[in-house]
């Protein structure tokens, strides 16, 4: 990342060129994001607020941007709602983490061009890293409803179940802590080996990169993403914290902070499922 900071990629086209200025500067990016994030969330509450007619006060609106959304999947435009929500909430996490990567890819690109040689636009490396978390939006959306249908989230998509929501933070921290995530980890902390060794110059060829790249971060990122269904789909102030936490990660290099986010999900989940065990204890017998 210290490689390219400084790159001015005047080689580049002024599009490609300002993309990279952009994701040389990851934490305005990050901070971006989540102002967008919110944005979305307040402009979700506006729609509610439109389609009932009622008038929210303080507490209710803290209370809705907190929580999740009320009962989406009603209509199919609530569904059509979901997917798109997942999208945009999908992006607004996943982007700033791959910050060092696109910029990676403007730096390297750069320097080929100061030889002639012919470059592809960093958009289309963004293209190929956004298809995939687009289609894990969709695959998250149908997961939802599926989910929804078999009563372990509630109509308001919160977690009907506290056993539920404990696998999940369990899960997800236990994952933290295998080959398969620092493996993937690694790739994203250090983009620039798998750039060097798979170099492409054609459109096909950077869109595959992307591609792959965004496999990568999938791998990474997944299981922390999922930890939205325990939640409450679409918590606003929930969606912040895990995409700050994976953008983090991303720039951090080891595993001790990824180590104490699985320490912290795995203890976290594990009060969850004693808190719905106590709820039947002690037992009464007649």
């Amino acid at each position: 990342m210290s490689e390219t900071a400084d790159h001015n990629f005047e080689h580049l086209s002024p599009a490609a060129a300002g993309l990279g200025h952009i994701f040389a500067r990851p934490k305005i990016l990050a901070a971006f994001c989540v102002i967008t994030l919110a944005g979305v969330g307040w402009s979700y509450i506006g729609l509610l607020v439109g389609g009932t007619g009622k008038t929210l006060d303080g507490p209710s609106v803290l209370q809705t941007l907190c929580g999740p959304l009320l009962n989406p999947l009603a209509s199919m435009s609530g569904v059509a709602a979901v997917v798109l929500m997942w999208g945009a909430m999908t992006l607004a996490m996943m982007l700033p983490s791959a910050a060092p990567m696109i910029m990676t890819y403007a730096g390297i690109a750069d320097t080929a061009a100061r030889k002639n040689e012919h470059v592809v636009s960093p958009l289309v490396l963004s293209a190929g890293y956004a298809a995939i978390w687009f289609g894990f939006s969709v695959v998250a959306a149908l997961a939802q409803i599926v989910l929804t249908r078999a009563a372990l989230l509630d109509t308001s998509m919160a977690s009907a179940s506290g056993l539920f929501s404990g696998v999940i933070f369990i899960g997800a921290g236990l994952y933290q802590f295998s080959a398969l995530k620092h493996a993937c980890l690694n790739r994203c902390q250090h983009p620039f080996p798998f750039f060097f060794a798979n170099w492409a110059t054609t459109t096909r060829g950077v869109f595959q990169l992307g591609l792959k790249q965004g496999a990568y971060c999938l791998g990474c990122c997944w299981a922390i993403m999922l930890v939205m269904f325990a939640v409450g789909v679409m918590n606003a102030m929930w969606m912040a914290g895990l995409g700050g936490i994976m953008t983090i990660e991303k720039m951090l290099t080891g595993r001790r902070f990824t180590q104490i986010i699985g320490v912290a999900l795995i203890v976290g989940g594990v009060g969850i499922v004693v808190a719905a065990f106590a709820v039947y204890w002690p037992v009464r017998t007649s």
